[in-house]
């Protein structure tokens, strides 16, 4: 992702949350001081299907009915980009993790125990996880950490577009060069967000749909949904 071609979505991001962009450029630098460049070979999905794995009740509720389903989906991928706790509900189902995006909020020491097992982990700074990335990043295997950003990138900290860590995944697959994304774990509608991360939500559908639109790809998890995404154009 060229960040000329995203800049204007995160200005739109940015005017939609109120959050400050000098803020989250001093996360990144932040983050560019505690991490070394990032070797993209290591992630080649060249040609192969990944997953997308996001952390919905159909991928984390053990009761939830669509859970074995989309176990399943994940195993027959290629490689599985797991988004946040998605990473733990997989390992525990014997699914493996290809590489762990999250911006440390809910689970770092699992992000911390797969790089030391040699499994990249796609960090995130931000605005408001500072404090998380002081404490946390230094207790990753260096070699492992893809430090990534959502201001301008700099140095070797990148940024492939995205905002939550669900859609984040899916714009880093796409530019290490799958052919498919396949969603799991993906819940629009799940009713016990509280009301940022509804909007959040809504920013990754509208996310997904402009990346399905560049992939010339459709994605199954936007079926249903791409009329009203349309209608309510840009925030």
């Amino acid at each position: 992702m060229n960040y000329e071609t995203w800049s204007p979505v995160y200005e739109q991001i940015l005017r939609d949350f109120g959050f400050g962009r000098e803020a989250d450029e001093r996360a990144r630098d932040v983050l560019a001081d505690l991490t070394d460049p990032f070797d993209l070979a290591e992630l080649d999905v060249s040609g192969e299907t990944v997953a997308i794995a996001g952390a919905g009740p159909s991928l984390t509720d053990p009761d939830d009915s669509r859970r074995p389903a989309e176990l399943a989906r994940a195993r027959e991928t290629d490689a599985v980009f797991a988004a946040s706790t998605a990473a733990d509900h997989l390992r525990a189902a014997d699914v493996r993790v290809d590489c762990m995006v999250t911006d440390l909020d809910k689970n770092p020491e699992t992000a911390s125990e797969l790089t030391r097992e040699g499994t990249p982990v796609a960090a995130h700074a931000h605005g408001d996880n500072v404090p998380a990335v002081r404490e946390w990043v230094p207790r990753f295997d260096a070699e492992r950490v893809l430090p990534t950003t959502q201001a301008r990138p700099v140095a070797h900290v990148r940024n492939f577009g995205g905002f939550t860590d669900g859609d984040r995944a899916a714009f880093l697959a796409d530019h290490l060069g799958a052919a498919e994304l396949v969603f799991v774990g993906w819940d629009f509608e799940d009713p016990d967000v509280d009301p940022m991360k509804a909007e959040k939500l809504a920013w990754a559908e509208r996310l997904l749909r402009w990346l399905e639109r560049r992939r010339g790809e459709e994605f199954d998890v936007l079926d249903g949904r791409r009329e009203r995404i349309e209608n309510e154009g840009p925030r």
